[in-house]
């Protein structure tokens, strides 16, 4: 690889599935398969948000942004990977790097908070059903929504900014198929302490801090449901909420998932245990992509209607 003055880095090398051919074909034509359905699936959803009049709400303004977010999330690193697979020069340039981690992180960070305010419309209509309209104001979910942005832009800049001024030495090898910040700034040959108490004050403000918001809003809303007396308006009622619960078990699951599984060694030998650990952590990057569009067209009367209408447009029918 190519140095200058041995410190500064012009490359990295993505190890990925390097040494398994045949596992790079297989999952190439998997992946690629899934990021197709992953656009077409938000790409649907986005544009009956927009088309639809009957989803001009504050959730389905919500919705849009969350579809939208995983088509950037999944764009940021999925093509990327597809063409390492295809190809023997498996590099990328620092500056490129320093790109896709600053994206990666950016959306992470935003769909944390995305989701933590689609749990809280959730909460507003539900439990305060006649102040609905006004809590839930264009006035309010728009900067809501630009607000979720702009914590994950701004998280994103400043860890990839500070990871980037890191010295690094002889080791460009990210045992990974993308540049994961974490995975990065661990190569560095320097003290890295500061680098992580700032992931881990930004891990608490922008992941645990929405999933508190979450837990809170759900807990006030089964407390609300419980207390209806009709089962069918249990039924209704839960139904508003059902499909933002799956997609937030499903995200947060496979982040718990992740992070807190069991790292034993004792039945596996070390390359297929790392082979076997990146491929979890490919897949935990694309299946709540997937799953989304998925989950909110078969647990959403609406949203099923509305792509029925738009299937029946004459655009469509030409």
């Amino acid at each position: 690889m190519e140095w200058e003055n041995q410190t500064i880095l012009v490359e990295f090398f993505l190890k990925g599935l390097s040494g398994h051919p045949r596992l790079e074909l297989l999952f190439f034509v998997l992946i690629f398969i899934i990021y197709v359905v992953i656009l077409l699936g938000n790409g649907t959803l986005i544009l009956i948000s927009i088309l639809d009049p009957h989803l001009h709400t504050p959730m389905y303004f919500f919705l849009g942004n969350l579809s939208f977010l995983d088509i950037c999330y999944t764009t940021t690193s999925i093509p990327s990977t597809l063409v390492s697979f295809l190809s023997e020069r498996k590099t990328i340039s620092f500056s490129g790097c320093a790109v896709q981690m600053f994206l990666g992180l950016a959306m992470g960070t935003t769909e944390c908070v995305l989701l933590g305010m689609m749990a809280f419309d959730r909460y507003v209509a539900i439990c305060n059903p006649l102040r609905y309209p006004i809590i839930m104001s264009k006035d309010a979910y728009v900067p809501m929504a630009v607000g979720s942005w702009f914590a994950g832009i701004v998280n994103s800049a400043v860890q990839t900014t500070f990871v980037v001024q890191l010295p690094f030495c002889r080791n460009n090898v990210i045992n990974h198929f993308s540049c994961e910040i974490l995975a990065v700034m661990k190569m560095a040959c320097a003290d890295i302490s500061g680098n992580e108490f700032l992931m881990l004050v930004a891990t608490i403000l922008f992941t645990l801090m929405p999933l508190l918001l979450i837990v809170i809003s759900y807990s006030l809303i089964i407390s609300s449901i419980l207390k209806i007396h009709s089962s069918e308006g249990r039924s209704k009622a839960f139904s508003t909420c059902s499909a933002h619960l799956t997609v937030v078990i499903i995200f947060y699951g496979t982040i718990l998932f992740m992070y807190m599984k069991p790292k034993s060694k004792e039945t596996l030998n070390s390359d297929d245990l790392d082979v076997t650990n990146k491929i979890i952590s490919m897949f935990y990057g694309v299946m709540t992509p997937m799953m989304n569009p998925l989950i909110y067209s078969l647990r959403n009367k609406d949203v099923k209607e509305a792509v029925k209408h738009l299937l029946n447009r004459r655009f469509f029918s030409k």
